[in-house]
């Protein structure tokens, strides 16, 4: 059954934006991209103030007869309202404007629906919608009488409204039933990668702050990105090999946009798991965009309503169009707390990768290691890791490696290894933190 009416031939639309002293501020540029985004053809974009919404129609009805002869004049099929409207207010606007009506929630639910590309996602889609439409149900007129039947089925019938709810409830449980074994599946991935030690990264922020962009040249993968917003939804995670870490998850998710509606987060939990899950967040945000401090806020509001509690690193992207130069702040010594770079352009894309290396594996040191030949194994992984900075040989055959890695890494392979730490790091064993004793592997 087909719950979500989907609308057939053109979508001519007016935007309606109005500013309301109770209400969040609006970004009527951001407005304007959504409709857009969802394939709308902007006849007219009009604005109003109000101290608070009309319970009936949430503008006032002059307003409303104002927009209902544009909308005739226009030939318009649609009005959006960058608003989240009420199911009555909905309808109560339909009658006088006398075309589709539709809020910022149904508009964002449209766009989602376009670019849900995988199982999941188009699932997750799927619930939001129905959550959405179960409120906006409402009754055709038809009487209990007119559902009699025949002979034996007589007495009150089910009106078609009931049938409708019924049926929504039933698709709504079928949904949450699936969403639930595609969350239990990627409890078990994860278990599997917590127990491999292997460490997650999850790309957050502000939809077209460019995380696709940049999870692209991280990952050397190929998502789907481009310049608007919402252009990808489903959550994406690669397996790769990070300079001093090793085996690293990285996991792009749905961008965020600001008066993100609370039943969207609801239903995008198992996709936004990625996040409460992960090892680190990056936090990547638009250091171009003038509103890029709302922007920063909203995304801290939705990390905080989903319940997010992992270190966070900001990685202000596209600063070849703001003019900042690439460098790593840190707030405290060996602490990163942001990161400038370009996906665009690759500018600070190192300093990126050594930023993310501190933030898992603590302050890097260099380390001036001695290893035996019988100890190859050790200087493969090294080199895996893509931290020894030069290496020779002595007179009696051993290896010489200066290396920049985190000490808590380079104790990580040694006690893999089984190898004796003192031989290999001599006096300089004692910058470990802990005392040489406590982590030595005997022979």
């Amino acid at each position: 059954m087909e719950y979500i009416e989907q609308h057939q031939g053109s979508n001519r639309a007016l935007l309606v934006s109005v500013s309301v002293q109770l209400l969040d501020d609006l970004d009527v540029e951001e407005f304007r991209l959504l409709a857009q985004s969802a394939g709308a053809e902007i006849l007219e974009h009009i604005t109003a103030q109000r101290i608070k919404p009309d319970p009936k129609l949430f503008i006032g009805s002059g307003k409303a007869e104002e927009i209902a002869e544009l909308a005739k004049a226009l030939e318009a099929d649609l009005v959006i309202f960058d608003h989240a409207l009420s199911p009555s207010q909905e309808r109560n606007l339909e009658r006088i404007i006398q075309c589709r009506v539709i809020d910022r929630t149904r508009l964002i639910l449209d766009i989602f629906a376009q670019r849900a590309r995988t199982h999941e996602g188009k699932l997750q889609v799927e619930l939001a919608q129905l959550d959405y439409l179960s409120s906006r149900l409402v009754g055709s007129g038809i009487s209990l009488d007119s559902q009699k039947g025949g002979i034996g089925l007589r007495g009150p019938g089910e009106t078609q409204l009931e049938t409708d709810r019924r049926l929504l409830r039933l698709r709504i449980g079928q949904l949450k039933d699936k969403l639930e074994k595609v969350r239990q599946t990627r409890i078990q991935g994860r278990a599997a990668r917590q127990k491999a030690a292997i460490p997650t990264v999850s790309l957050v922020g502000y939809t077209n702050a460019g995380k696709s962009t940049l999870f692209n040249i991280l990952a050397r993968s190929d998502v789907y990105a481009a310049d608007q917003l919402f252009a990808t939804l489903d959550p994406t995670l690669r397996r790769l090999n990070w300079d001093g870490i090793g085996a690293l998850v990285l996991a792009d998710t749905v961008g965020f946009v600001r008066n993100l509606a609370h039943a969207l987060v609801e239903s995008f939990k198992a996709t936004l798991e990625e996040t409460l899950e992960a090892t680190l967040l990056l936090h990547v945000i638009d250091s171009s965009s003038p509103d890029m401090m709302e922007q920063i806020e909203a995304v801290e509001k939705v990390l905080k309503e989903i319940g997010v509690d992992v270190p966070v690193l900001r990685v202000y992207n596209k600063i070849d169009v703001s003019g900042e130069d690439a460098k790593i702040v840190y707030a405290k010594p060996h602490v990163p707390d942001r990161v400038y770079v370009s996906a665009h352009s690759k500018q600070g894309l190192n300093l990126l990768r050594q930023a993310v290396q501190e933030c898992l594996m603590g302050q890097l040191q260099s380390f001036e290691l001695v290893l035996k030949p019988e100890y190859g194994k050790l200087r493969t992984q090294l080199y895996a890791l893509n931290v020894i900075q030069t290496e020779n040989y002595d007179d009696q055959g051993n290896l010489h490696l200066h290396v920049i890695i985190a000490p808590q890494k380079l104790e990580q392979l040694i006690k893999q290894a089984h190898l004796p730490i003192d031989q290999i790091l001599g006096h300089k064993a004692t910058q470990f933190k802990r005392p040489l004793e406590e982590f030595e592997i005997k022979r």
